[in-house]
């Protein structure tokens, strides 16, 4: 690890380079640019809030915020993987002609999806203040948060990339598990939903339950989150990438007899 990150360092103008790009590419000829990266959360925040604050007006409080704010979250992890998954094969002409540390192209594309995600707190931010939730010192938590949220997608990234490259059905396969993720995840539902239910249960070992429900608590509860809750969170990372990396360093050799 110590190796690429020296590596990774060392490249970081095409670190640079590569994000610019992605942005000029995704934004390319579009009269708003990169305001779409605040217009997209807060469309989607409306029109879902338009449906469902009906159907939980009475369980949760200020549900426009409650929604942006688990969409932003889970938006982030969509966009990386799904961007991190196909980056060695989108990179496959230059991969084929000069020698780039493989690593480095799942890794531009979660970066290129944290920017992103900064971007879309102007969204969260032009909520807050539409609906008067003040911020507090829990607010502070936000750099812990994402980065466990970074290495996190990093990891699952890092595993996508290696199994896309030769195992191409996981592409497809990853749509509907992403969905499935999405409505397993309380976005727009209340947790309380679920009690005294088995899948109650079941959201205890979903990694993005609980950081939907730090975003919460730290920016619409202003509640500091346990110290079991960091470790739940920092384990999920931690694990993830551990296994990201393990999966990328044994498989990247492989990769130029596939792309």
């Amino acid at each position: 690890m110590l190796t690429e990150l020296k590596e990774l360092k060392r490249r970081n103008f095409l670190l640079y380079y590569l994000t610019a790009r992605d942005f000029k590419v995704k934004y390319r000829r579009s009269v708003l640019g990169i305001l779409w990266s605040v217009l997209n959360p807060l469309l989607m925040m409306f029109v879902v809030s338009a449906v469902f604050s009906y159907i939980f007006r009475q369980d949760i409080e200020n549900f426009p915020v409650y929604l942006i704010l688990g969409q932003v979250v889970f938006n982030f992890l969509s966009e990386s993987t799904n961007l991190a998954m196909n980056s060695v094969l989108g990179a496959a002409p230059l991969i084929k002609k000069v020698y780039v540390p493989k690593y480095i192209f799942p890794f531009e594309k979660v970066l290129f999806s944290f920017v992103n995600f900064l971007i879309s707190f102007i969204a969260v931010a032009i909520v807050l203040i539409i609906y008067q939730v003040p911020l507090s010192f829990t607010a502070f938590l936000l750099p812990l948060l994402m980065l466990y949220l970074f290495l996190f997608c990093l990891g699952i990234g890092l595993l996508l990339s290696s199994v896309a490259v030769l195992f191409r059905d996981i592409i497809h396969l990853y749509g509907v598990i992403i969905t499935a993720w999405t409505y397993l995840t309380p976005i727009f539902y209340p947790v309380t939903a679920l009690e005294g239910t088995f899948m109650r249960q079941v959201m205890e070992f979903n990694p993005m339950f609980h950081y939907v429900d730090y975003m919460r608590q730290i920016v619409l509860y202003h509640s500091v989150p346990s110290l079991t809750e960091n470790l739940i969170c920092i384990g999920f990372a931690v694990l993830l990438l551990a296994v990201g990396v393990f999966a990328f360093k044994k498989n990247q050799d492989k990769f130029i007899l596939y792309i």
